[in-house]
């Protein structure tokens, strides 16, 4: 369903008009009464009638609202222009906001690519830009945007990880909001076109395990932090230590045979990869 604009004018003028008219038929009414003229009184009575019918007509748009407007089941046309106007009487009119609407969805409980049962919401912030179709072809766009929308985030969620523990470059739930944010964007966006609805955004706005693996996985990322943080250290300490050899030799300091050499990497690990407090035991005399 296309929209269209019905025929309209400025409710003062047709305010005018009527009055006009009213006053004609009602002072016309009084004359031919009285000279007992039967024809022009049902004229005048006619004029009044129709000054009734065209009362019906008259309307009132607010900012940003628009007004559906059909006549005996036939639609006849939308008007989205704020103010007062004078339209085709008896029509229906039918009442739709295009102001931006904000929707947060009931928290979910579905699984992630890895079968992982997560709890998942999101907030939708969508507006009405064919106010036709989300009258005409569906029976409640609110409730079609909501329903759609918890369809739309089940399906994403379902596409991603909740984490990247294996790969770090692939996109997960948690790590890459923007990139999935955009995803149900789109994919909302495909899914109420049929309701006459502009999805603005859509973001996640709660992530969660469910209670029931919330312990183990909550474990599961403390150790991932440990092994980066451990590797960030070694990685450190490999550098410093090659450094270190490095410039004994460029140096002259003192000569070192791989046997030596081997000795020192491994004071000098222990040395700098333990955790603090720990005091690890260097050997200071004779490797022989």
């Amino acid at each position: 369903m296309q929209e269209k604009n019905i025929l309209k004018l400025n409710g003062f003028m047709g305010v005018i008009i009527a009055v006009i008219v009213a006053a004609v038929a009602i002072f016309s009414f009084r004359e031919f009464a009285i000279s007992d003229n039967i024809i022009m009184l049902i004229i005048a009575a006619i004029l009044l009638l129709l000054v009734g019918v065209t009362v019906t007509g008259f309307t009132v748009v607010q900012p940003n609202q628009a007004k559906v407007c059909t006549l005996f089941g036939t639609y006849l046309g939308v008007i989205k222009q704020e103010g007062f106007w004078l339209t085709v009487p008896l029509t229906l009119k039918k009442k739709v906001s295009l102001r931006v609407i904000n929707f947060n969805s009931d928290r979910l409980k579905v699984n992630d690519l890895e079968g992982n049962p997560i709890e998942i919401a999101a907030v939708v912030v969508y507006k009405v830009v064919n106010s036709a179709k989300a009258v005409f072809d569906v029976e409640d766009y609110h409730q079609f945007v909501h329903t759609q929308s918890e369809a739309g985030l089940r399906h994403i969620a379902s596409q991603y990880p909740y984490d990247n523990f294996n790969n770090d470059f692939e996109v997960s739930l948690r790590q890459h909001s923007d990139e999935v944010g955009n995803e149900l964007t789109k994919d909302l966006q495909e899914r109420l076109m049929l309701a006459g609805v502009e999805v603005i955004e859509a973001r996640i706005m709660h992530l969660a395990y469910s209670s029931e693996i919330a312990s183990s996985m909550l474990q599961r990322q403390q150790a991932k932090a440990v092994l980066a943080a451990r590797k960030v250290i070694v990685d450190g300490a490999v550098l410093m230590v090659k450094s270190a050899i490095d410039q004994l030799n460029e140096e002259n300091v003192v000569e070192l045979d791989e046997e030596k050499k081997a000795q020192m990497v491994n004071n000098l690990m222990v040395a700098l990869v333990s955790e603090k407090g720990n005091q690890p035991i260097v050997n200071t005399g004779t490797i022989y």
